[in-house]
Parts: C-alpha cells; structure tokens; sequence
C-alpha cells in the first residue's frame, strides 16, 4: 500500500470514503442489514446519501465529523458514526447528534406526523457498557414496567469493537464478520471471511482503489495525526483530572482537620504534581496529628523519605 502496511479501517476519513461513497453502497447496505436485522423480506436493498463532503482544511480538526448520513426508501434517516477514542460522552453525545437529525427533518410549520424514524449507529473503538461479553446494545423508547414501545422513532445501536476480540472464536453471522472486518483483521481469516460476504468483499475491493491514490492517502494520514492528538490530548487530561482529585483530597482533610493554620501547606501540596508523591501523601496524611507531623509527611513524599 506504498509505505502503509495496512489501512485502519475505523480511521473515520478512510470510513467515510469506503463505506460512505456511492461505489460503497453494497458494503454499506450489507453492514446495515447486519445491525438492523429486519424481518425476512424487509431488507434494505438501497439507501439515498445525504451527508456533505468534507472540507479538507478540516481534517486536522479533532471534532470535525466524518460520519455517514443515508435515508432509506421508506424515508427513515441513519446515522452512522466511528468513535475511536474514548471521550466519556459517548452517551450524551449521541442523543444530542439524534435529537438534530429528529427534529431537523421538519421546517417550521411542518406538521409533526412528518418526522420520521431516526437510527443512530456508533461503532465504537473502546467498551463503554457494563456487559463484558455483549457487543450489540439496541435503545428504543419503552415503558419501564410493560416494555411497550411509546413509537418506532428512536432507535440507537451500539456497537463495542473490542468485546468481539475477547469472545476468542470464530464468527456466528454476518455482524459479528463486519465487527471482525472494522478490528482491522487481516490474512487467511478475513480472506476466508470476504469470500463469503459480498458486502466486506465490496469494502475490500473499494478500499485497495482508496490506497493507490496519493492525495487520499495524504488525507487518511492527516486523520490518522488528529487522532492520536486526540489521544494525547484525552490521555494528558485524566492526568490532569487525577491530580486535582489528589490535590482535593489532601486539602479538604487538612481544612477539616487543621482549619486556616493548614492553608500554606495546602497551597504546597497543589504544587506538587507528581501523582506518585501525591499517593503517598494520601495514604499516610491521615495519620497526622499535628501540623507539624502534617507537613513532614508532605515533605516526606517529595524528598521520598517516606
């Protein structure tokens, strides 16, 4: 692939431009087909795009979306989206993309009985539910007692890339052969796998033609530079998050247990961000029972006396 050993399949750019494309349609129907599991007969057999090209300027942008927006024939919008890194949102966030896609349907004065059904699909690079083995987590809305359905409008599909990695055996259907395709599987497996589905066959196909473009290539390597800033800049602020709780632990039991005479020290411990030092404090702090033992075991930590 002219100096890429393989293509990262969840890379949203790379994403878009396979499954996302008019050439990609038949990867893109299969896929749907797989998460949605309609009825025999009911399957979906074509989707009209509507999502925008991307500014290329854009790229770098760490919260420019890359996602896929298609309606079917019965007029029903989906919404399908990649989420590499763990933001801790992912559960607001996708409401608040759905509730754009619902409500945006109508101009003003439209009649609501013209809204139409809106799926929502994230494919996700982390785990975020509790459910260690499940992979494929469907939300409508439905009545806590009965379980009736108040309608058919909402419906959200979440889908955990690295739960289908931990099952440790070969795929039972079709979805499970996509999750398998989007964890970047590669050799005899995937080969055997793309025999027998059109649809990842289609994918495979499309995204070999994406590689032999240098400036697609460019593009793909542009997105591939702000996510790992992303993951940079995520992993920086639970550092930093950590260190503030450490910091409010200390001082709140100073504050509790030593009142104002305690302040100087606790302006000195949220000096210190060494989060090492700062559990040591923390594991003996509450041994203290003078300032001045207090203050030992905060110099204690630094000077690593302790």
């Amino acid at each position: 692939m002219n100096g890429l050993k393989s293509i990262n399949r969840i890379n949203d750019y790379a994403f878009k431009r396979i499954m996302g494309s008019e050439e990609g349609k038949e990867a893109l129907i299969s896929f749907l087909n797989a998460v949605l599991k309609p009825a025999p007969g009911k399957e979906l057999t074509s989707v009209e795009l509507l999502d925008r090209e991307l500014d290329p300027k854009y790229l770098l942008d760490r919260a420019a979306r890359l996602d896929i927006l298609a309606r079917t024939a019965a007029g029903a919008l989906i919404n399908v989206e990649v989420q590499i890194n763990n933001q801790y949102n992912i559960d607001k966030r996708t409401l608040f993309y759905w509730a754009g896609l619902y409500y945006g349907q109508l101009t003003s004065g439209e009649n609501f009985i013209y809204l139409r059904k809106t799926v929502t699909i994230n494919i996700l690079g982390f785990s975020w539910l509790k459910d260690k083995n499940k992979y494929h987590h469907t939300f409508r809305l439905r009545e806590d007692e009965t379980g009736e359905l108040l309608n058919e409008d909402l419906e959200i599909h979440i889908l955990e890339l690295p739960k289908i990695t931990k099952l440790n055996r070969r795929h039972h259907n079709t979805l499970e052969e996509w999750l398998m395709y989007f964890n970047n599987l590669e050799g005899e497996e995937m080969e055997e796998i793309a025999m027998a589905n059109p649809g990842i066959r289609k994918a495979m196909t499309i995204e070999q033609i994406f590689f032999k473009s240098q400036k697609e290539r460019r593009l793909y390597e542009l997105r591939e530079k702000a996510a790992r800033d992303e993951i940079s800049m995520v992993t920086g602020a639970k550092a930093e998050g950590k260190v503030e709780m450490a910091h409010d632990a200390v001082c709140k039991y100073l504050d509790a247990r030593f009142s104002s005479a305690s302040l100087g020290l606790q302006e000195e411990v949220k000096t210190i961000t060494n989060l090492v030092v700062l559990d040591k404090i923390i594991s003996k702090i509450y041994t203290a029972n003078s300032m001045e033992e207090a203050a030992d075991i905060v110099r204690g930590a630094e000077k690593n006396t302790i």
